[in-house]
């Protein structure tokens, strides 16, 4: 063998070293990567998990165009984790939580599920849930503040991991002023789970957020309020509430 055959040998084989290596690296990250989005969700690979649905207000066993939307983000987050989906109607998920990672879209009025989450879980969130038209129709009170609808321009959306142990599957709430901020809030997950992860770990959170100017943006630009776990999870205080200013 000649010096020129013995380098071009020498030369394929440190390539497919370096490409072996290569893939063996990629598909490291990936797998931890997938393992610690499928522990923040609390989905296991074939491991099952509920999507409550709303009903369309004025339409019986229907659901909203977009609130469908979010449910397909919702779908594809769960397929990419490796997990497996059953819809179920909020009136008919009469089942406890924990067991199983349940997603839950809606708001109180058309989600009686929600409604008893956020009795249960949330206590400090308050949800005008009056139909008379008015300023305060649909605003959400989270603690001691108060944050109105400006339909089209400014709408609020809670998004909540909860947990009721160490061991317990999550409880996702997706919980909007309007449809719109539900499909808001589930991209929002869908984008930001890894950065949500490293900040709060597979800890509870309820965080507001504030869809910005949806007529002409749809549920792409999202604006984080803030961190309202501890306001959220605590009574709400009977002292009146005050306003926050554009809101």
């Amino acid at each position: 063998m000649t010096d020129d055959v013995r380098n071009i040998v020498l030369g394929v084989i440190a390539a497919g070293i370096s490409a072996s290596l290569g893939w063996l690296a990629r598909t490291y990250l990936w797998r931890r990567g997938l393992r610690r989005k499928q522990a923040f969700f609390g989905l296991p690979t074939n491991s099952e998990c509920l999507l409550v649905v709303n009903r369309y207000a004025g339409a019986e066993g229907s659901v909203h165009r977009i609130d469908a939307f979010a449910l397909l983000e919702l779908s594809a987050l769960i397929k990419g984790c490796g997990a497996n989906a059953q819809i179920v109607t909020h009136d008919t998920a009469q089942q406890g939580f924990g067991e199983r990672t349940e997603f839950c879209v809606g708001g109180p009025t058309s989600n009686q599920r929600m409604a008893a989450h956020l009795r249960t879980l949330l206590p400090g969130v308050r949800i005008n849930v009056e139909q008379d038209p008015g300023p305060d129709r649909v605003a959400f009170q989270v603690g001691s503040e108060r944050y109105r609808m400006e339909p089209g321009t400014a709408e609020y959306v809670l998004l909540a991991r909860l947990t009721g142990g160490q061991d317990s599957r999550p409880v996702f709430l997706f919980c909007g002023q309007r449809a719109i901020t539900n499909q808001a809030a589930t991209r929002y997950v869908a984008r930001n789970h890894d950065k949500l992860r490293r900040k709060h770990g597979n800890k509870s959170f309820c965080l507001l957020l504030k869809v910005v100017n949806s007529q002409a943006y749809g549920p792409d630009v999202v604006e984080l309020i803030g961190d309202v776990t501890r306001e959220a999870q605590a009574p709400t205080p009977s002292t009146p509430a005050s306003h926050r200013a554009g809101s």
